[in-house]
C-alpha cells in the first residue's frame, strides 16, 4: 500500500493539486488501507500526534522572519542596503548584477526566505536593471538564483524546520550552510559577470567614471544613511552566533528593530503597509502551518509503513557503498525539488531519509548543509521552480529568455557547490565544530 500512497502523492503534485491536499490524499490512502493487515490506521491517533509535533516555539521564528522581510521591503531598509553595496561594485561593468547578488545575500540573512528576499531586493533592482539596459532574462534568472542565498546564509526558515524535525541544534544547522552559501555567492557574481562580458547593450552610466574622491564622498553619504540598516544583520546574526539570543528571540528582535527604523528613520513604513505586512505574513504562515500539520501525520504513516527501510533496501540493491547511496539520495532530493517547494521537500523527506543517513554513518549536521543546497537547487529547476517563475513575473521576463542563463547558473554554481558539500563534509562541518565543538 505504501507504493500506492507514494504514487497518489506524486500524481497529485504533477496535476497541480495544492501541496497540503496532496499530502492529505496520500495519508488518506494509508489511513483507510494501510497497516500489516490492510485494515488502516486510527485517525484519532494521528491527529493528536500532528498537534504535538506542531507545538514548538522554534516555529514562531518562521513567521517573525517573514514579517521582518516584509518590513524591510516597505520600510526602505533593503533599498539603503542595496545603495551601500552599490558603492563598492556599482562602478564596474556588470557591477549592478554583483550588487544585486550581494544584497540578496545580506537581506536573505535577515528574513530567511527566498520569496521575501526576491520581493524586497527585486522591487529595488529590476527598475535599475531596466534603466541600464540589462538583458531581462539574465537579470530575472540571476535574481531568482541570488534570492536563494537566504536558504544558505542563515538564519532561514528551511533549516529551522529541518532542525525541528531531525532533532538537531538549529545553530549547528545554520553554521553548516555558511561556507557553502559564501561559495555560492562568489560563483553567482563570477558567472553573472561572465555572461555580461560581451553584452554591448548594457549602458555604461556616469558611475563607471567615478573618481576616487567621488567614491569616498559616496561612501560617506550612503554609509551614514545605511548605518541603521546595516545594524540589523549584525543584531540578528551576532545575537544568534554569540549565544545571546535564540533563533526565535533574534527573529522577534529583528521585527522590533525594523519597525521603528522603517517608520521613523527611513519613513517608508506606515500603518497601512504595516497592516499589509501582517496580513501577508498571516497568510503565508497559515499555509506553512497547514502543510506542516498534514506532513507530520503523513511522515508518521510512512515511518509506520517502514518507508525508510524500503528505500534503503532499494539503494542497497543498486550499491552498498555509502557515498554511492548518498549520491542517489541527492538525485532523489533534486527530483523532489523539481516537483514541490523547499519547505515541502524538507518536511516530507527528513523523517524518511534521516534514519538512512544515520545508519550509513553520515553526520546529521552535514546532511543539513546538503539539504540547504538541494532545496535551493530545486527552487530554480523546472517544472515547479516557484522562485524562478516569481522572478520572471517581477522582472517582466518570459521563461524562454530565462532558461539559458539559469542553466548556466545551475551548472556552474549550484552543481559544483552541491558536489563539494556532499563529498567534502569538513567544508560544512568546520564552523559547527569550531564554534560549538560538534563532532566532525
Amino acid at each position: 500500500m505504501i507504493y500506492i500512497a507514494i504514487l497518489t502523492l506524486m500524481a497529485c503534485l504533477v496535476i497541480g493539486v495544492p501541496v497540503p491536499v496532496s499530502f492529505m490524499a496520500s495519508a488518506a490512502c494509508l489511513i483507510f488501507f494501510g497497516g500489516p493487515a490492510g485494515e488502516g490506521y486510527q485517525a484519532s491517533q494521528l491527529l493528536p500526534y500532528g498537534y504535538a509535533q506542531m507545538n514548538s516555539v522554534s516555529l514562531i521564528a518562521i513567521a517573525l522572519f517573514i514579517t521582518a522581510g516584509g518590513i524591510m521591503e516597505r520600510g526602505k531598509i533593503g533599498a539603503k542596503l542595496v545603495d551601500f553595496v552599490d558603492v563598492f561594485v556599482g562602478h564596474y561593468k556588470g557591477g549592478l548584477a554583483i550588487a544585486a547578488t550581494i544584497s540578496c545575500a545580506i537581506v536573505g540573512s535577515i528574513c530567511g526566505a527566498a520569496c521575501a528576499t526576491l520581493s524586497c531586493v527585486g522591487s529595488i533592482m529590476f527598475p535599475r536593471f531596466r534603466a541600464e539596459n540589462y538583458p531581462r532574462g539574465l537579470v530575472a534568472a540571476l535574481m531568482a538564483n541570488a534570492s536563494l542565498l537566504g536558504l544558505l546564509i542563515p538564519p532561514n526558515a528551511t533549516l529551522i524546520i529541518f532542525a525541528w524535525i531531525a532533532g538537531q541544534s538549529v545553530l549547528a544547522c545554520f553554521l553548516a550552510t555558511v561556507i557553502p552559501g559564501i561559495i555560492t555567492t562568489v560563483l553567482l557574481c563570477v558567472v553573472a559577470k561572465w555572461q555580461l562580458k560581451n553584452n554591448t547593450a548594457v549602458i555604461e552610466t556616469d558611475k563607471m567614471n567615478r573618481t576616487t574622491a567621488d567614491k569616498i564622498r559616496l561612501f560617506q553619504s550612503r554609509g551614514k544613511q545605511a548605518i541603521p540598516a546595516l545594524f540589523l544583520p549584525f543584531l540578528v546574526l551576532g545575537g544568534i552566533y554569540g549565544g545571546i539570543m535564540t533563533t526565535t528571540e533574534a527573529s522577534a528582535m529583528a521585527v522590533f528593530y525594523a519597525v521603528p527604523i522603517g517608520m521613523f528613520v527611513y519613513k517608508g513604513l506606515n500603518l497601512k503597509n504595516t497592516y499589509q505586512v501582517i496580513v501577508e505574513t498571516a497568510v503565508t504562515t497559515g499555509v506553512i502551518t497547514v502543510m506542516l500539520y498534514s506532513v507530520a501525520m503523513l511522515s508518521r504513516l510512512y515511518i509506520l509503513e517502514d518507508l525508510p527501510g524500503v528505500l534503503l533496501s532499494l539503494f542497497y540493491s543498486i550499491s552498498s557503498e555509502p557515498l554511492a547511496i548518498m549520491f542517489m539520495i541527492n538525485i532523489f532530493l533534486v527530483i523532489m525539488g523539481m516537483l514541490m517547494d523547499d519547505i515541502s521537500v524538507v518536511v516530507l523527506s527528513t523523517p524518511i531519509l534521516m534514519p538512512i543517513i544515520i545508519k550509513l554513518g553520515f553526520n546529521p549536521i552535514h546532511y543539513a548543509a546538503i539539504i540547504g543546497v538541494n532545496t535551493g537547487l530545486g527552487c530554480i529547476t523546472p517544472p515547479a521552480a516557484p522562485v524562478l517563475y516569481l522572478s520572471g513575473r517581477l522582472g517582466a521576463a518570459p521563461i524562454d529568455e530565462m532558461m539559458k542563463p539559469c542553466m548556466w547558473f545551475i551548472l556552474l554554481c549550484w552543481v559544483p557547490v552541491l558536489f563539494v558539500t556532499v563529498f567534502f563534509p569538513k567544508l560544512s562541518l568546520f564552523l559547527p565544530h569550531f564554534i560549538m565543538g560538534t563532532p566532525w
